[in-house]
């Protein structure tokens, strides 16, 4: 039976417990899972919700009897939105704690200096990175993105600035990191190729406590739409208390993170939280009926009082979930915890339904995310890690 998102929620993953297996009077080797993540630092909100996830998964697939007897153990490294560390983890999870599969670094630059490990070491990896030069099935035949690619993102916040919103002048700003220079690259070329005027761009470090300067730079030249590029609350917030301060009612338009629930506790005001859209996704949206779809509902409804909502994304939970769910499933279908078996198993998925989003992976696409499950939504509007669609959507 298929792991689909209505088997997990209405069995708590009961379709991965077989009767424990012991040989010898042993219990079977745990499947182990590296879980390398930036826990600590300016870079950490994404990891709040994502550990909520993978943790959560794991209760419920052990709760249950584990798979095919074997339980899952999550082997965590924090490091810290540092490449150097988020080496060395990676070097340690494969070579000393011997893991068979790896979920993350989930920031990009990281990514970069490690996912090239990876693949020498053949390690099944799950990509949440969205740079698009991460998922190669040449040179990394490993790694499988389950996350939408930057371009991917790029094209959501290009539609809605010129088709919704109709600007024809943006500014373009983004942090210091490996992700947030190439998301900066990728933006501006994008936008100059549809034939948008790119008023001001620029790179910012995501300490930097003042980022006025930038903002009446982007404003004096003319910007009808601030587009953003960061995965550090404290940076998009401060860009919205500099918007005020600068009295420039423009809308704000661009990462994930612009909802992130920290926001709120760091804006000077609410309402400096208005227009503002993030990148978001129809599984984690209200649609006008004011309700998500129905897995991911039921999903909230179970975890509701039990898993705290307000303050994270309800889409970097259910990518964490996801995640070990994939991992899980590969090992339970396949028999094996085999590194060559998880990923041929991958290469077979076609429209896998996850909490975040439908996936489809062959050896020669790992890129599995679907283009129309990507929208923009309200920043503000989260409801249990979850938002309004933004305006011009239906």
């Amino acid at each position: 039976m298929s792991l689909s998102r209505r088997t997990i929620l209405r069995a708590s993953a009961a379709t991965l417990a077989l009767p424990a297996i012991a040989r010898h009077g042993f219990a079977e080797e745990p499947i182990r899972v590296g879980w390398l993540a930036t826990f600590t630092g300016p870079l950490s909100s994404p990891t709040i919700g994502f550990d909520r996830g993978v943790q959560w998964a794991v209760a419920q697939i052990n709760g249950a009897g584990g798979v095919n007897g074997r339980m899952i153990e999550v082997i965590s490294r924090d490091t810290q939105g540092d490449p150097t560390k988020a080496v060395n983890a990676t070097q340690d999870v494969i070579s000393r704690q011997k893991v068979h599969a790896i979920f993350g670094p989930v920031n990009s630059g990281e990514l970069l200096a490690t996912t090239p490990i990876m693949a020498r070491a053949r390690m099944p990896s799950l990509v949440a990175g969205v740079v698009n030069s991460l998922i190669d099935p040449v040179k990394f035949p490993n790694a499988f993105r389950v996350t939408p690619s930057n371009i991917q993102w790029d094209g959501a916040v290009r539609n809605y600035c010129v088709n919704i919103l109709k600007a024809k002048k943006v500014a373009v700003l983004a942090d210091a990191t490996g992700y947030g220079t190439s998301a900066h690259d990728d933006s501006v070329a994008g936008f100059k190729k549809a034939g948008i005027d790119v008023a001001y761009d620029g790179v910012i470090d995501p300490s930097q406590p003042d980022v006025t300067p930038d903002l009446l730079r982007a404003k004096n030249a003319g910007a009808q739409v601030l587009v953003s590029w960061t995965v550090s609350a404290g940076m998009a917030a401060r860009m919205m208390n500099a918007r005020a301060a600068l009295n420039w009612d423009v809308p704000i338009v661009g990462h994930p993170a612009l909802g992130t629930g920290e926001i709120g506790k760091l804006v000077s005001k609410p309402e400096y939280w208005d227009k503002v859209y993030q990148v978001g996704y129809r599984n984690c949206s209200y649609g006008p009926d004011g309700k998500l779809p129905p897995a991911n509902q039921q999903f909230v409804d179970s975890v509701r009082g039990k898993m705290p909502l307000a303050d994270t994304s309800l889409w970097w939970i259910c990518s964490g979930v996801d995640a070990i769910r994939l991992i899980a499933e590969a090992v339970q279908k396949t028999g094996s915890s085999d590194s060559g078996k998880i990923i041929g198993y991958w290469n077979t998925l076609q429209m896998w339904p996850g909490l975040y989003g439908h996936y489809s992976f062959t050896p020669q696409e790992h890129n599995g995310f679907l283009d129309s499950d990507v929208v923009m939504s309200k920043a503000n509007s989260q409801r249990d890690g979850a938002f309004d669609l933004a305006p011009g959507y239906s």
